[in-house]
């Protein structure tokens, strides 16, 4: 059966992320672990009408190895992710849940930078084939911090948090040509920043439910996303350590 775009994103994200578990569990360090601890921080609380913090700005306020124990953290975009223009929904409403699924930044941002954590094995062994399968079936969080002029920040937010309500029933997404279909969207609760919205999404894939989570908060002018996936097909909770720790770089 033809897989769907939706989830060859999720298999990108999760098999990018499996080099970094396995490396973790064969003794590998991630080079400069420390770096960046006593560089000072952006300020990511601004007024409302100022402008947008510049990419390496936000570089030196999004998640990093030495701020999540438990995890791998990679850097940068999938070069095979969507862009905005290839995401659409069949319900105007439902763009920014799809933007935020299908990995991409909401609203317009002047500068967005992104990473993906996954959470390393427990194991303190060579991996067998069980293990890596494990691995990955691990959640896989991928955090996207974007900076926006004026009332930009506010306003994608307020537009996710309206589209999680307009789609709660579902929606039709379709990603470069590839239709799924989302047939709920339920809220969740989530404390962070200055405001703050979180959902299960519940997807059929091939006649199975696929379970993910989106979550955003805003901090003045920069919105923090968060989309948690697993080739396992369910995704059972919120990413909160991923979430604290991002909100702690933002304060």
């Amino acid at each position: 059966m033809r897989a769907t775009a939706l989830r060859r994103t999720a298999i990108t994200s999760s098999v990018a992320s499996l080099a970094l578990v396995l490396a973790a569990c064969s003794g590998a360090k991630e080079d400069g672990g420390d770096k960046g601890k006593d560089a000072p921080k952006a300020s990511a609380s601004a007024a409302p009408d100022a402008k947008a913090l510049s990419v390496a700005e936000l570089e030196k306020l999004i998640v990093e190895q030495a701020d999540l124990k438990g995890y791998q953290v990679q850097k940068g975009e999938s070069p095979d992710a969507p862009k905005s223009s290839d995401v659409t929904a069949d319900k105007a409403a439902c763009k920014p849940i799809a933007d935020a699924m299908s990995l991409i930044a909401t609203g317009d941002p002047a500068a967005s930078v992104q990473r993906k954590a996954i959470a390393e094995p427990k194991k303190d062994k060579a991996e067998s084939p069980e293990d890596i399968m494990g691995a990955l079936g691990a959640p896989v969080t991928t955090v996207t911090l974007g900076s926006y002029d004026g009332q930009g920040a506010q306003d994608a937010f307020a537009s996710l948090k309206k589209a999680g309500t307009e789609c709660a029933g579902g929606f039709t997404l379709n990603i470069a040509g590839e239709q799924t279909k989302i047939g709920k969207i339920a809220p969740e609760p989530v404390t962070a920043g200055e405001e703050a919205v979180a959902f299960t999404v519940t997807s059929d894939m091939d006649g199975k439910p696929f379970i993910t989570k989106a979550v955003a908060f805003r901090k003045g002018n920069t919105l923090a996303s968060f989309s948690v996936i697993s080739l396992a097909g369910v995704v059972k909770e919120l990413p909160t350590a991923v979430i604290d720790a991002q909100a702690a770089k933002l304060r």
